[in-house]
């Protein structure tokens, strides 16, 4: 399988699932303006929505959207670590969180992306706006060490590359959430986070 990814985009909680179930994949990068990979093809050929991630599979389908990404691939190498299994009520807790990490909070950095959105808007609309959404995590993080509960799940990879924007995109200082500041010093220590951080050539 091959993974269409750009650097630090959400595209890198699919690359952290990979190293975290030790599965083999080729990785190509996409200029998200340009819309062209890095081998030069036309990514809206591969991808007609023209965003990442796009994963391959090896009978050349392609899949979108993170969250489907996600369970597809811990559901087809029985990763139930990552996501328990059908019947088990605790997999819903983690496709609940999965969820809001994607509808909730990726989506709520829509503005800070845009440079259309002035700066003072930016500050005075959208920042509390995001501020009240990581606290709902930030409460959920006093009782558990991660999203779902005791151990790593699919939403922890998410939830790493969007904290990875608050201080860089948002401007928001992770210090104001002291659960998830050191949540996210945890995370990077994982080997699959290092690896994924590594390859993508991040600090």
């Amino acid at each position: 399988m091959k993974l269409y990814y750009s650097k630090g985009a959400c595209s890198l909680s699919v690359r952290i699932l990979i190293h975290e179930m030790g599965l083999s994949a080729e990785f190509e990068s996409v200029d998200l303006k340009t819309k062209k990979t890095e081998t030069g093809a036309d990514y809206f050929q591969i991808n007609p929505k023209g965003a990442v991630p796009g994963l391959l599979l090896d009978n050349n389908e392609l899949l979108t959207e993170n969250i489907v990404i996600h369970q597809y691939l811990a559901d087809t190498h029985k990763a139930t670590n990552l996501l328990p299994a059908f019947g088990d009520k605790k997999r819903y807790r983690v496709v609940e969180w999965l969820s809001y990490v994607s509808s909730d909070l990726h989506k709520s950095f829509g503005p800070f992306f845009n440079p259309d959105v002035p700066e003072e808007i930016k500050e005075k609309v959208f920042k509390p706006i995001l501020k009240r959404k990581f606290s709902a995590v930030e409460k959920q993080l006093q009782s558990n060490p991660f999203l779902a509960g005791d151990h790593f799940t699919l939403p922890d990879a998410y939830l790493f590359v969007v904290l990875r924007w608050m201080p860089t995109v948002a401007k928001v200082n992770l210090s104001e959430f002291p659960k998830l500041e050191n949540y996210f010093s945890e995370l990077k220590k994982r080997k699959s986070v290092q690896q994924a951080l590594k390859e993508e050539n991040l600090s």
